[in-house]
């Protein structure tokens, strides 16, 4: 299989190269799968909107706080140390897609990808204004009249309205929303109202979901998304996907009621090479009702096919269970027909094993004919959904799952850091020899700490001059001048330790420096 292919003729003769996308036009679709995924819709944007209006300790429960370097998150706060958490959370959604990928497919792409969850909203806003498929491919295809004009207007402005509503909870993320909403005009004068790139991240972000949901949609999933490309890569013949039986549907076509299934009937499942043939050639020359679905993708056929011919006209009792009524297609958000096989442009939404299993049911055929399956297991072979692949998978991700969550549990509340005075090596004083440093004191805990400073040294009696305590507000940095002195005849290096131990006796970190005396 390839992509689609611009004909060498058009090029040739200084044609575009570009092809226009027939607009998809979802059909609404109830079953598990549907009510699965609007359930995962609802969860996500219930986290996204929902969020940044909660408060735990005091402040904004989830916030981004870049210039002051902090992420809080449900009373846990990340600081510029804590980056290796950042990186060991990528690693874990990284091989979190792995997994999920090689188990059961594009889970990512049908239930939890934003692309697909904003896009769904939009439908609903459009189908709720527009009408449903029928009325929505009327209304287009129509002329420019006052109920086009009100419904088109009506939906764009509720689309507009969301995306504002999104792009300000986005913003929302990283300045604390209640202030943000504070300073949003007519609110607030023009002094206090939002900076200019907070301005500029609640449009942009309003316009990209604006774009993408309401207008590009699927073009997304086939030409932006680069998971879409490199996905075969980690399937195999044991991953699921959502298949269609071509063993048990073909060949296709409208019959009498009446009519059990083939596999009641004497006909029987077909074996795969007819099969297949039957769907290559459904493909080459589709009946009148997929061309009137508009099914499109860009799966193509390798080699010189030459002419290829179209199938027969079958008896009643030769056909397979698809009656060829094309509501799969109809209800495919990609607008891709299944029946041809995995295509990249499936995301493994489900909504067209809703739709056949609902037409199953319509017609008294068993359940099945479109469902998640194996490429073994529709090709009539032995399955393993437990692998060796998904074993390795699976360890990797619970070891790091493990490993991120054992350190974030045990992170060191205090972060002490030692700097010497760059300007002189040592200071000749009427006590002895001193040496000057900078203590920088971390605080990552939500209360007060009060810290204790001691020195360690097995050489020269070295002692703290000035305070030995120090106070630290919560999540705050406290940078402290320190001067530590030595007897008179010092000389040379010594390593030392400077002890900060917390009043409470909860956090206590030590960091080795250098006591310098006469060279």
């Amino acid at each position: 299989m390839g992509n689609k292919q611009i004909p060498l003729e058009v090029l040739d003769s200084g044609g575009s190269a570009y092809v226009s996308e027939r607009k998809v036009y979802p059909r609404d679709v109830e079953g598990p799968l549907n009510r699965l995924r609007v359930a995962a819709v609802f969860w996500l944007l219930g986290m996204f909107y929902v969020f940044p209006w909660l408060r735990c300790d005091g402040r904004q429960a989830v916030l981004f706080d870049l210039p002051a370097r902090k992420f809080h998150v449900f009373g846990i706060t990340f600081w510029p140390q804590d980056f290796v958490f950042l990186a060991m959370l990528l690693m874990i959604a990284a091989m979190a897609l792995f997994f999920f990928t090689a188990l059961a497919g594009r889970l990512w792409c049908g239930y939890a990808c934003p692309q697909t969850v904003w896009t769904e909203v939009f439908l609903w806003m459009e189908s709720a204004i527009e009408g449903d498929r029928s009325k929505r491919m009327k209304l287009d295809a129509g002329p420019w009249n006052r109920d086009k004009l009100l419904r088109k207007g009506s939906k764009h402005a509720v689309w507009l309205l969301f995306a504002l509503w999104t792009g300000f909870t986005f913003v929302g993320f990283f300045t604390p929303i209640k202030d943000l909403g504070a300073r949003l005009w007519p609110f607030a004068g023009p002094e206090t109202g939002w900076s200019g790139w907070e301005t500029f991240w609640v449009l942009f972000y309003a316009l990209a979901t604006w774009g993408n949901a309401g207008f590009l949609r699927e073009q997304v999933c086939k030409y932006m998304c680069p998971y879409a490309r490199f996905q075969s890569a980690m399937f195999d013949r044991n991953t699921l996907i959502i298949a269609y039986d071509p063993m048990r549907g073909e060949p296709r076509g409208p019959r009498k009621r009446g009519l059990g299934s083939v596999l009641e009937r004497a006909r029987g499942l077909l074996d795969f090479s007819t099969a297949s043939d039957y769907v290559f050639r459904a493909s080459k020359h589709p009946s009148a009702a997929t061309q009137a679905a508009h099914a499109s993708s860009t799966i193509t056929w390798d080699g010189d096919l030459g002419e290829v011919a179209p199938l027969p006209k079958f008896a009643p009792d030769e056909l397979g269970d698809c009656i060829d009524c094309t509501i799969c297609v109809q209800v495919c958000p990609t607008g891709i027909d299944i029946r041809n096989g995995l295509q990249y442009e499936c995301i493994a939404c489900g909504a067209c094993i809703d739709a056949c299993n609902e037409v199953m049911d319509k017609v008294g055929y068993p359940r099945g004919l479109i469902r998640y399956s194996t490429q073994n297991a529709i090709d009539g072979n032995a399955s393993r959904v437990l692998r060796p692949r998904i074993i390795v998978y699976g360890l990797i991700l619970l070891a790091l799952m493990a490993g991120w969550a054992w350190g974030v549990g045990n992170r060191a509340p205090l972060i002490v850091e030692v700097l010497r005075d760059r300007n002189a090596l040592y200071r000749e004083v009427a006590g002895g020899i001193e040496n000057s440093y900078t203590l920088k004191l971390v605080n990552k805990t939500d209360q007060p700490q009060r810290y204790h400073i001691t020195l360690q040294s097995s050489g020269p009696a070295l002692q703290l001059q000035g305070a030995a305590v120090a106070e630290v507000p919560a999540s705050q940095v406290a940078s402290l001048p320190l001067t530590v002195q030595a007897p008179a005849d010092t000389r040379g290096r010594h390593a030392m330790q400077i002890v900060v131990r917390s009043e409470d006796g909860k956090a206590q970190s030590t960091v080795e420096s250098s006591f310098f005396g006469s060279m």
